[in-house]
């Protein structure tokens, strides 16, 4: 197995510390490698360390093309004049420059509740479908959940050169 960093969160060291007690005394043997991986991410909370692993944001390729501003421009059209989203785009790259403005209007370092994360994108667009644009977030890597989908956190990450300056003609 190749060698993978994930950091594993843990809230609660003493629930942890019991869950992996109790796995190791039904252990025959001492664990290999991989079945410890495993064993760490159940008490952690995940169903195995593929679990843990795909729970993980995807790291992000920078950015070597050069700025497509009539792809901004593009993007632009689905923003009213208040900076709300009003429409969801057909296109995967447009919807992925237009969730990176949602992003940033989410709060840094922070970590929010389902309901709390709703109500921001709730301010945010104009068309009614806040949880599809929860999910989309999640998806795309722009934001992180917890494995029982308690709280959200904003993924920080460089945004692409086109994100940036769409952000910027918004937010004009």
């Amino acid at each position: 197995m190749s060698r993978t960093l994930l950091p594993l969160i843990i809230n609660d060291v003493s629930a942890l510390s019991r869950n992996l007690r109790r796995q190791l005394e039904d252990a025959e043997r001492i664990p290999s490698h991989v079945e410890m991986l495993n064993l760490l991410a159940k008490a952690g909370g995940y169903k195995n360390f593929q679990h843990l692993k795909a729970t993980q944001a995807i790291p992000r390729k920078q950015e070597t093309t050069p700025l497509d501003l009539k792809r901004v421009q593009k993007a632009v059209r689905y923003f009213d004049l208040n900076g709300r989203l009003q429409r969801w785009p057909k296109k995967h790259n447009q919807r992925v420059l237009c969730l990176w403005v949602l992003w940033s209007r989410l709060a840094a370092r922070t970590a929010l509740t389902e309901l709390e994360l709703d109500e921001q994108l709730i301010l945010n667009h104009s068309f009614c479908d806040h949880t599809m644009l929860r999910r989309w977030l999640v998806d795309e890597g722009l934001i992180s959940r917890t494995p029982d989908g308690r709280e959200y956190k904003r993924v920080e990450s460089r945004p692409p050169l086109e994100a940036v300056e769409l952000i910027r003609q918004i937010n004009q």
